[in-house]
């Protein structure tokens, strides 16, 4: 069998050459520049990713170290409140007990607890008698800036004058005393954080 064979001419090896050369092109943007192309574009899309990732860690470092700066702050202040954790009654009273102890006479009255997510509100009535009004205003100052949160809603008092019998106004030099009737109802505040929940607690709302 006779085989039929010819040179190219230099056309056509022209051709072939500008063929392959398209091949060759179509080869590498195919394998090569779309891979890369696409390698590339995927690492912006995860650089940016994380950039917007630590821009929001470096937010919550810079809010934590602000808080760290006034938790700090406050604990320095020896005079700083804070809310203990429920159920925390037994200190509050304990603390109101301490805080009466320069009254003539009082009478606390607990309310129940009311709820709002993690904070409690304890409230109570208070009634209690002093024998001048400075003593009045220690008590309420203590109450005010003692070391467990509280917060006096309204107060009102009144000034009651008693006559002495003879012998005592011989003794005092005087013919009456006052005494100072005191009002009030105040909240005592608690969290949940690191709390207890028990059956005096009402149960939170779920909007």
């Amino acid at each position: 069998m006779k085989i039929l064979s010819r040179d190219f001419t230099r056309a056509e090896k022209i051709i072939l050459v500008i063929l392959a050369l398209v091949l060759v092109g179509l080869a590498y943007y195919q394998f090569v520049y779309k891979m890369v192309a696409e390698s590339i574009q995927k690492a912006h899309a995860e650089a940016e990713a994380i950039r917007v990732e630590m821009t929001g860690v470096n937010a919550k470092i810079q809010r934590m170290e602000e808080m760290q700066a006034e938790l700090e702050s406050i604990q320095s202040n020896p005079n700083a409140s804070y809310m203990g954790s429920y159920n925390n009654s037994k200190e509050e009273l304990a603390f109101l007990n301490d805080v009466l102890g320069g009254a003539l006479q009082y009478n606390i009255t607990f309310s129940n607890v009311t709820r709002d997510g993690d904070q409690i509100r304890r409230n109570f009535s208070l009634q209690f008698t002093t024998e001048d009004y400075a003593s009045m205003e220690r008590i309420i100052s203590r109450l005010c800036d003692g070391k467990l949160r509280c917060l006096i809603n309204d107060i009102s008092y009144s000034v009651s004058r008693y006559n002495y019998s003879t012998a005592d106004r011989e003794r005092y030099g005087v013919d009456w005393y006052e005494r100072v009737n005191v009002n009030c109802t105040a909240t005592f505040f608690e969290t949940m954080v690191g709390g207890v929940e028990d059956a005096g607690l009402p149960a939170q709302n779920v909007a």
